[in-house]
């Protein structure tokens, strides 16, 4: 194989790792939203991304959504609206259950409600999934769009011998991610919400003395961080088929992207997401697509072994 070919290859796995992992880095910023906030480990976040989905599929397909905004730009609106969607579901859940064993509630319980949480998180994930497999059933399905078997050409380069293919549907894909991103760093950064969630993750007893009601805060926090994942995972239903049990492919992704970003990092979530797409691309240049997910955790181990605390974490000294 010659050099341009080489580069070629090299530039085009560049390029999807780039936008897929874009995606990746949403749905991570989601857990890690509810993590650091509330620190409770979800695992039910593959669920609600895989509900997530099915909501963006049902829009498109069902309510109206393909009629009124077409093959193009129909997909994205009808991940966009599942946001809304799966904040109510998120918001009422944490209401209904979560707040039990999270929050204020949390200092009469055993382990601080961890052991709690880790059980009722893993209930609601294999009670989403079996709901799922019924209501859904098992065979598969994507939001289908013209986007996801067309590309923009970047070149040719290098005297005509290097050329760049875009997937039109992950570019629109990684483009809405980014601006969510944003979005959400200005939320948390410059409004009085924003600035509540904060204080609430960073001392939740001086937040509730300065009159901030940290069990709100959780709530918003939990059903925002669903509610972002959710639309992640409608991002990818255009180029990705899926069904009730997806969830379980991607909770381990959005584990090791908050856990390579640093715990508690929003951004570094983010990061680590990024990462973990483009660790999964540039792979399949040297290995078979099967051992993708190896090489993830081959990474994953690496960096965690030199930076224990993440790329954004801090360091903390045990006394």
């Amino acid at each position: 194989m010659n050099l341009p070919i080489l580069i070629e290859n090299f530039l085009q796995s560049l390029v999807a790792g780039c936008l897929l992992g874009a995606i990746y880095g949403l749905m991570c910023v989601g857990l890690a939203m509810i993590f650091g906030v509330m620190r409770v480990i979800n695992f039910a976040q593959g669920d609600f991304m895989m509900l997530g989905m099915y909501t963006a599929y049902y829009f498109f397909v069902a309510l109206g959504v393909h009629t009124v905004f077409g093959n193009v730009i129909g997909p994205y609106v009808a991940a966009l609206l599942a946001g809304p969607i799966m904040f109510v579901v998120g918001y009422v859940i944490h209401q209904a259950v979560i707040s039990r064993v999270s929050g204020t509630k949390t200092a009469l319980l055993e382990g601080e409600g961890h052991y709690a949480q880790l059980v009722l998180t893993l209930g609601i994930a294999l009670i989403l999934q079996n709901a799922g497999q019924i209501i859904f059933g098992s065979i598969l399905v994507s939001v289908q769009t013209p986007l996801s078997s067309s590309a923009w050409v970047i070149g040719p380069l290098w005297n005509d011998f290097i050329e760049i293919f875009v997937n039109k549907a992950r570019g629109i894909a990684a483009l809405l991610s980014v601006l969510m991103i944003v979005a959400l760093a200005v939320l948390i950064g410059s409004t009085r919400m924003g600035k509540a969630l904060r204080a609430s993750a960073d001392n939740p007893t001086a937040a509730t003395y300065m009159g901030i009601d940290v069990d709100f805060a959780h709530r918003i926090a939990f059903a925002l961080g669903i509610s972002i994942t959710a639309v992640a995972g409608g991002l990818l239903a255009p180029n990705y088929p899926f069904h009730p049990f997806v969830g379980l492919e991607y909770v381990i992704i959005m584990y090791a992207g908050v856990v390579l970003g640093g715990l508690g990092s929003i951004i570094g979530a983010f990061w680590g997401g990024m990462t973990i797409g483009l660790v999964q691309q540039l792979s399949t240049l040297v290995l078979p697509t099967q051992l993708q997910n190896s090489a993830i955790f081959v990474v994953f181990l690496l960096i965690i072994f030199l930076r224990p605390q993440g790329f954004f974490g801090r360091v903390v000294e045990r006394t």
